[in-house]
């Protein structure tokens, strides 16, 4: 992670939602350990505990209605309720046959670049790192920065240096600067082909005071929350581009329309998560794959970056792509054994 933050290992939550007829639906939430964002695997699984009696005779079809139901059982933790929203698309996509993709809005591409997030190391290590990821195919990086702004900006052009022209590369601190070491960094930062800077800071207000410092392209990721913090940042013109991740937003369903809003406004986007396994990287393409072409930096798969694979390790990348699959719901099938027995169950 940024700011040297370690992570070795992140308990994933999988939600399965079974409905009356029969129809099973899944999902996941994993938040990338307790410092990253306010979101805990612990705080998810209490509050899926919280807001799960609240849903029974619900219709899962009705996506409107479950998330009725959620907001009106508990406020915010919407990294929780991101897999129980997901795994009501999957159950409505099998009942009527079709994908996820395809009942958000249409299928765009099924063929997704993606990128890879380079460890926070020595200039030299984060290097070897990228060139072995462009031999598989790999030309988007996203490099964990977020330390000494001078040291931070030795990372960058030293990757910047041993790539090409098709290569893209993000600095991202993930919010680990403040005002005065983003500046610091810019400095070195501006001369750099092909470097777009990622969430200098913690807040709007300092990375806005940033973008008026730099013609660097600017991201944003922890700050878009919501629709509001989309439009109202779009509205300050604070970024070109956004890092779209289902759990901050509260799954698919919100993310759909961050994604739509993005696309009208003229805002690139990176589609991802927290973080997560093969259910995560399903929920994930489908809603890529509705992002035009021209709009879509990249999305990840991070079952390419797991070691537990609970649906087979589907979908796949192969050659810096994902494929996105086009069977119903999510598009890949549980393995419920590797799931083991459930930490708590609530039914009618």
């Amino acid at each position: 992670m940024s700011s040297r933050r370690v992570v070795s290992s992140l308990p994933s939550t999988i939600v399965r939602v079974q409905t009356r007829d029969g129809h099973l639906g899944y999902g996941e939430t994993c938040p990338l350990g307790p410092t990253y964002l306010p979101a805990f695997a612990e705080g998810a699984r209490a509050a899926l505990a919280q807001l799960a009696p609240g849903l029974l005779g619900t219709d899962a079809t009705n996506l409107a209605a479950v998330w009725a139901r959620m907001e009106g059982s508990l406020r915010g933790h919407l990294y929780a309720k991101s897999a129980v929203d997901i795994a009501c698309w999957d159950i409505l996509g099998k009942a009527t046959g079709c994908s996820v993709a395809t009942l958000l809005g249409g299928v765009l591409q099924s063929d997704l670049p993606l990128y890879v997030a380079v460890p926070m190391a020595e200039p030299e290590v984060m290097a070897d790192f990228v060139l072995r990821q462009r031999e598989l195919g790999i030309h988007r990086f996203q490099l964990k920065l977020g330390g000494a702004p001078e040291l931070d900006a030795l990372r960058a052009s030293t990757i910047a240096a041993a790539t090409s022209a098709e290569d893209a590369i993000i600095a991202d601190a993930n919010g680990g600067w403040r005002r005065q070491d983003a500046i610091i960094a810019l400095r070195q930062l501006e001369g750099l082909e092909r470097i777009l800077l990622e969430q200098p800071c913690p807040t709007l207000a300092e990375c806005l005071a940033i973008r008026h410092l730099t013609t660097l392209p600017m991201v944003l990721d922890e700050v878009i929350v919501d629709l509001g913090a989309l439009t109202r940042a779009a509205s300050l013109d604070a970024m070109d581009h956004i890092n779209l991740k289902l759990g901050r937003v509260g799954g698919l369903s919100q993310a759909r329309l961050l994604r739509d809003a993005a696309v009208e406004l003229g805002i690139r986007l990176t589609v991802e998560d927290t973080w997560g396994g093969d259910l995560t990287t399903a929920a994930v393409s489908q809603l890529a794959a509705g992002v035009p072409p021209d709009s879509l930096f990249a999305a990840s798969y991070m079952n390419d970056w797991t070691n537990e694979h609970i649906a087979g390790y589907q979908p796949r990348s192969a050659n810096g792509r994902g494929r996105v699959a086009s069977a119903p719901g999510l598009g890949v099938e549980i393995d419920e054994e590797m799931l083991g027995s459930p930490l708590f169950t609530v039914a009618l």
